[in-house]
């Protein structure tokens, strides 16, 4: 190929397979090998290799060019810790459409899965597995509502949740309800993407990626 007159090499690469896996030593067998690899070939070429867990695990893998992934959204690759100030910057969002009660006995959702034992009240939030929102998120998933923790109950519908919001105040149509990201400066009035992998046993590649195409999209 390198002797054709009509391609030119402008780059050689390899992607990682066990980057972010400490105690993997698959990783630096790859690294060597690939350095080995592209050492036979013209020094001028551009060498790239390191995703997200890479770069931040070995500085040695990140030759010319890196190529970050889901560090773009400021989320790094569990079991990973940053060795980089890191902010996420993707939120969901959505807004309370209704508020009911429940006397004990009722139950909500397909399925009638969730059944109140005591009087309750839920708000209807309309996000569901069509945006993106993963069905595993029944009984395990939490939203904010006016900078509190609240679960999700019942089925995660095509078009809705439902939120069991007994224990705050006055809750109204119209109050923001934040699935992924920030409502309020404590540290605990935040849902990051990592806490809802980890809560469905997935990892986060999969929350981001299954955000849908009729989420309306607001780039600041």
């Amino acid at each position: 190929m390198l002797r054709s007159a009509n391609l030119r090499l402008e780059g050689v690469y390899t992607h990682f397979a066990t980057a972010d896996d400490p105690d993997n030593v698959l990783f630096n067998e790859q690294r060597v090998r690939f350095e080995e690899a592209s050492g036979s070939v013209n020094p001028q070429v551009v060498r790239h290799a390191a995703n997200s867990a890479a770069l931040l695990r070995d500085s040695r893998v990140w030759y010319d060019i890196v190529r970050p992934g889901l560090l773009l959204y400021g989320i790094v690759p569990p079991p990973l810790a940053s060795t980089i100030a890191l902010k996420p910057v993707m939120s969901l969002t959505s807004r309370v459409v209704a508020v009911k009660g429940l006397r004990p006995g009722e139950s909500v959702g397909y399925g009638s899965r969730f059944t109140s034992t005591a009087p309750t009240t839920v708000a209807v939030v309309p996000a569901g597995y069509a945006d993106g929102l993963d069905l595993r998120l029944e009984g395990r998933g939490h939203v904010l509502v006016r900078g509190r923790r609240v679960p999700i109950v019942g089925a995660v519908s095509m078009d809705m949740i439902t939120i069991d919001v007994t224990t705050l105040d006055d809750v109204q149509p119209g109050d923001e309800v934040v699935i992924i990201g920030r409502q309020g400066s404590e540290s605990w009035q935040q849902i990051d993407v990592r806490e809802v992998a980890a809560s469905i046993d997935t990892i986060p590649y999969e929350i981001v990626c299954r955000i849908g195409t009729r989420i309306e999209r607001q780039y600041m």
